[in-house]
């Protein structure tokens, strides 16, 4: 066999010496790359300023200001969620469906989460049924489901203004309905939304694969979270 020819030789070594850099910086890059979530709602195109210049931009989905009366008879609003994660569910006490087990989920999250970095995430539980679901019989309801109060919240107002909030904010359904069990249709679904009340993912309460899925995808927004505040 005929010795390579020097330039074959010389291209060869080139590679062979540049081979460890171009592999240490794709792994610098790959440090600094990581998964978003999604954004779920109504995204409006618009524009803004980044060092005199203008850039396309998007605006997305928010929920709106709420306000409502916890457990405790106490006043509480979205600001105190303000620059939180945070996850919300749609229940009534006496649903004889689906309820149940969305809150027995929802405890075993609580649980799950609670961990340093995680443990500080709220849960909001709202019932569909505020002319029943008394804060005297939401407070006897979450502790029948171990209910943290100091993280978990369970909301009861004025039912048209819940009704509003489901399907116009958190793009669920949540309405009176005769022929639904307990004559309730409300969304299965539990809602995780990050620190601007954007919501980030939609999640089947009643599969505890999705609801692993869910502890996954937050730890994902925390990193998201953390990026933002450096």
């Amino acid at each position: 066999m005929r010795p390579a020819k020097k330039p074959v030789k010389w291209v060869g070594l080139a590679a062979i010496l540049l081979l460890p850099g171009i592999i240490l910086l794709l792994l610098s890059r790959g440090e600094h790359s990581f998964t978003t979530l999604p954004y779920y709602g109504f995204k409006t195109p618009t524009t803004k300023t980044v060092d005199g210049v203008s850039v396309a931009d998007t605006l997305y989905h928010q929920v709106p200001y709420w306000s409502f009366i916890n457990q405790d008879s106490v006043r509480v609003s979205q600001k105190e969620y303000d620059d939180k994660i945070y996850i919300v569910d749609f229940i009534f006490t006496t649903c004889p469906g689906i309820c149940p087990v969305m809150t027995t989920h929802m405890g075993q999250l609580q649980f799950k989460l609670d961990k340093p970095g995680l443990k500080e995430i709220p849960f909001i539980s709202y019932t569909v049924n505020p002319s029943n679901d008394t804060p005297e019989v939401l407070k006897q309801y979450g502790k029948e489901h171990d209910a943290d109060f100091g993280r978990w919240t369970f909301l009861t107002g004025e039912k048209r203004k819940i009704y509003e909030l489901g399907v116009e904010g958190y793009l669920v359904s949540t309405r009176e309905d005769a022929l639904a069990e307990g004559g309730f249709l409300h969304s299965e679904k539990f809602i995780l939304l990050d620190w601007n009340h954007h919501i980030r993912g939609f999640y089947n309460g009643t599969d505890i694969n999705d609801i692993n899925q869910m502890a996954d995808d937050i730890k994902i927004l925390l990193k998201e979270d953390q990026k933002r505040k450096k």
